[in-house]
């Protein structure tokens, strides 16, 4: 049972604010999609303008153009992504005891307000280059909506879950070591997001065109060096770290006794994403590469992280909600 005093802070159960966070995490993963198949495709400069696509709402051919329909479609995608979460933070601040979700809530306005930026920066200063590292200012923008758009979906996750039933009826007693693991591996998985966007965008994914091996003849280390090769080895070693990190996570979810079924089906479909993850990984160099097969690294890669956080942000329910003050 949830003790009187965390009881007088939570906000009784809205089942259509609950339904309407959900849908707004499904949404958010149409979202991924489509910029992880934009940038497959390297359609992210189909539009040289920005926040119109070639100064219209609705651009000429673009629903017949695979490339242009990439692009416009991710940009219409993230309208609607603000839209729902500018009206999620409105309702929330209207009906929510918890101050710290309202907080968290107009932090995610401010979040998506900050990825259109960064994503309308990539297209205007794609012409400026920055020549000590061959690539362009609006190519390094491009790394950083990446890395923001992941952090976006572990916000709305966060906000969904804090309006779900299960986390206002029932307390999640579980380990301080669960939760201290559940930290590390969200900060593997963001290393490795971070070093991923960086790959994909200064287009270093075939930089070592072997797997499982880095070089002929079974050799575990390139034989010539160079920044894609080094971003490439980092993605691949960090891949390594986390096939541990996220099974001995999972196992401690499965061992320990407060956590809930639902936490510890969750566990058991995050093993199977990490090896799902790892196939993908491995079909990206034996298909040179191919767009469907990238898009779904990525995409699966987010599904990744979103257990991971959600697992995470479950395990610490009782402290978020006993610290919290209205």
């Amino acid at each position: 049972m949830t003790s009187p005093n965390t009881t007088s802070r939570l906000s009784a159960h809205n089942p259509a604010l609950a339904i309407f966070g959900a849908l707004g995490c499904a949404w958010v993963f149409v979202l991924v999609t489509l910029g992880a198949f934009t940038t497959s495709i390297g359609a992210g400069m189909a539009f040289p303008d920005w926040p119109l696509s070639n100064g219209s709402l609705n651009p000429r051919g673009w629903l017949s153009n695979l490339a242009m329909f990439a692009e416009h479609s991710h940009r219409l995608s993230a309208g609607a992504m603000g839209t729902v979460t500018l009206v999620l933070a409105a309702w929330i601040g209207k009906v929510e005891r918890r101050a710290w979700l309202r907080r968290l809530a107009w932090f995610g306005v401010g979040l998506v307000l900050a990825q259109a930026v960064v994503g309308g920066l990539r297209v205007l200063l794609e012409p400026d280059e920055v020549k000590s590292i061959d690539t362009s200012v609006g190519e390094l923008f491009a790394m950083l909506h990446a890395f923001l758009g992941q952090l976006f979906v572990c916000v709305l996750i966060a906000i969904a879950t804090a309006c779900s039933r299960a986390w206002i009826d029932r307390p999640i007693p579980v380990s301080p070591g669960l939760r201290r693991a559940g930290v590390l591996c969200c900060a593997f998985l963001f290393v490795q997001l971070a070093i991923a966007a960086v790959m994909r965008h200064i287009n270093a994914g075939l930089a070592i065109p072997f797997f499982p091996w880095s070089g002929p003849g079974h050799s575990l280390l390139p034989e010539a060096w160079n920044f894609k090769v080094a971003i490439h080895f980092a993605h691949r070693a960090m891949a390594g770290v986390l096939a541990v990190a996220l099974v001995w996570f999972a196992a401690k979810t499965w061992r320990d006794p407060g956590t809930s079924l639902g936490m510890r089906c969750a566990a058991s479909m995050l093993v199977s994403l990490l090896a799902l993850q790892i196939l993908l990984g491995a079909a990206i160099i034996r298909t040179f590469r191919d767009p469907a097969v990238t898009t779904g690294h990525v995409l699966v890669g987010a599904l990744t992280l979103a257990t991971t956080f959600w697992l995470t942000w479950r395990a610490h329910r009782d402290v978020l909600e006993s610290g919290a003050s209205s």
